[in-house]
């Protein structure tokens, strides 16, 4: 029976208004600088607990103080302007009343985590943030890294996020029920494993514990 229900955040349980992408930005201030991008640094900068600063300096490069600033400045920016989908709160709080353990499970740089967290009605049983995990989905060691946190066996977690390999089918290798929140209709993953909404965990939830109790 599920215990335990994992949100991806961005894109899931809330969206950006003004979007500035301070780490981009940053990648493209050190490759104009002279160090070549590469196909891993967003991944590098998510698994580390790193600020604008550090990350320049984990890449091997460093910025100016005003292009620093600069950054800095779109990353209040960008942070001002997260906001909760109107399905958030709602659903947070009927999953909570109905005993299920809430975790968070995403891909992000260190500066968002605690903004998001304050955006919440309640504190989370856990945060499973990729900087804290030292992985970002869909590497395995962060679904261990939430499971741990949660107490739970994978097949007690649902897991539910707007990415397929993140949110879906990562977890499913590792046996946590991922769900694929589509919320334009539109999923290459079988129907009976998305959901359009997040108020669509209710019921499927209630059916399972049904499903649970009947086996039982």
């Amino acid at each position: 029976m599920i215990k335990a229900v994992a949100f991806d955040v961005f894109g899931t349980l809330v969206e950006i208004g003004a979007p500035r992408r301070p780490f981009r930005e940053l990648v493209r201030l050190l490759s104009a600088a002279g160090r070549a991008p590469q196909r891993g640094d967003g991944a590098l900068i998510m698994s580390r607990d790193v600020d604008l600063a550090q990350a320049a300096r984990l890449l091997g490069g460093d910025v100016s103080g005003a292009d620093l600033a600069r950054l800095e400045s779109a990353l209040r920016d960008e942070v001002a302007s997260i906001r909760l989908f109107p399905d958030a709160v709602d659903t947070l709080g009927s999953l909570r009343e109905s005993g299920y353990r809430i975790a968070l499970c995403s891909n992000l740089a260190a500066p968002y985590g605690p903004p998001v967290s304050a955006l919440l009605p309640f504190e989370p049983d856990f945060c499973a943030w990729s900087y804290a995990a030292g992985a970002v989905k869909p590497e395995p060691e962060i679904y261990q890294y939430l499971c741990s946190g949660l107490d739970c066996l994978p097949d007690e977690v649902l897991m539910v996020g707007d990415t397929v390999d993140a949110d879906h089918t990562g977890p499913r290798g590792f046996g946590i029920a991922g769900f694929h929140l589509a919320r334009k209709g539109r999923t290459r993953v079988p129907q009976a494993e998305s959901v359009a909404s997040l108020t669509e965990l209710i019921p499927l939830l209630a059916r399972n514990r049904r499903d649970a109790a009947q086996r039982a």
